[in-house]
């Protein structure tokens, strides 16, 4: 009887540990992010007397954690999980949010490099190399700390950089080839529509991209979208249609203001099929972008892959129009192995 005695006042005193602790930390920081605001005295006391083992500070809040911001409409999935743990670190200043596949690709080769379009700059059309290196950095920030219409919704900004550098080129000094920027501001919000026992949500947003180039090789264009997202468990399918916004013509073929690519939706299309499958320790994703009027496209398979701890390893094939803004009218197929910074789930 003594021992269950002290035992019961142990843990009484763990629980006023915590809960002071939690409150203290927020008192100091004033956050509205901050865990303790959402963790429950109940949520603390019956993480405590249900475990089976001792737990730490750390693991108690993550329980309890969880229990807040896992809204009772998510099922089992990769993206779900994703959301959750976005989450939890959406504030912290520390802590950088991936948006799209992060990855460096030393090498990227392709069969057909598009030599024609930069006849005008100097001799690069003569030094152009089929393989050079390929990279994207994506990441995203939170604009909102509390719902705006439906739980666990959320307005982001996003931003995008894919840079292809002819680094095995001779002759010139191995410059960036091309280099695309996509800044973007949407809207996520998940769906109470559960079809085949999987999650939904719906993306809205608005972004612009441009290759920061000027006369003869800038290109740019600016597009509304609507992005409809279905998981299930480790598979995850992505329908985004979008909308060009128009823009006045040129005046003359070199003039600054105006369209520098009327066409482009000929060749890149209206919309955007994509899906990811993780099995295991590898994910394979798929993209495709077609316009049914021209039959003109593009594809993307990819493959991440273990390489060593938590070091991923990344092969990447494209095929058709579009592998970058300046290629968007030329046609190829390219092949780039690398390693993955974050995966598509």
């Amino acid at each position: 009887m003594p021992s269950l005695f002290l035992t019961f006042l142990k843990r009484i005193r763990l629980f006023l540990y915590i809960r002071n602790t939690l409150t203290l930390s927020c008192l100091i920081i004033f956050s509205t992010a901050c865990v303790a605001e959402n963790v429950s005295d109940e949520c603390i006391l019956k993480t405590i007397k249900s475990s089976t083992k001792a737990l730490t500070y750390e693991q108690i809040k993550d329980i309890c954690n969880t229990d807040i911001i896992s809204a009772p409409h998510f099922k089992k999935g990769r993206i779900a999980n994703r959301i959750i743990s976005e989450k939890r670190t959406a504030f912290d200043p520390y802590v950088i949010t991936p948006h799209k596949m992060n990855y460096i690709l030393p090498i990227s080769y392709t069969n057909k490099v598009n030599r024609e379009i930069y006849e005008s700059v100097n001799d690069w059309n003569n030094h152009l190399t089929n393989a050079e290196a390929k990279f994207q950095l994506s990441i995203k920030v939170p604009l909102n700390t509390e719902k705006l219409f439906t739980r666990d919704d959320g307005l982001f900004f996003g931003f995008t950089l894919q840079s292809w550098w002819q680094v095995y080129s001779d002759g010139i000094s191995k410059p960036f080839r091309e280099t695309n920027y996509q800044p973007e501001i949407f809207y996520l919000s998940p769906l109470r529509y559960h079809p085949f026992d999987g999650n939904t949500a719906v993306v809205i947003g608005l972004e612009h991209q441009s290759n920061g180039r000027s006369q003869a090789l800038s290109r740019s264009w600016n597009r509304v979208y609507m992005n409809f997202l279905f998981e299930k468990e480790n598979f995850a399918l992505s329908f985004q249609p979008w909308f060009r916004l128009p823009e006045s013509e040129k005046d003359f073929e070199l003039d600054p203001q105006g369209d520098d690519n009327p066409d482009i939706s000929d060749f890149m299309g209206h919309f955007q099929l994509a899906t990811v499958y993780k099995w295991e320790n590898y994910e394979f994703s798929f993209k495709a972008r077609e316009n049914f009027s021209t039959h003109k496209g593009g594809l993307e398979f990819g493959l991440t892959f273990p390489i060593w701890g938590k070091l991923k390893g990344y092969l990447q094939y494209t095929s058709g129009y579009g592998e970058s803004l300046i290629d968007y009218n030329h046609s190829q197929q390219t092949l780039g192995l690398g390693i993955a910074l974050t995966n598509v789930l």
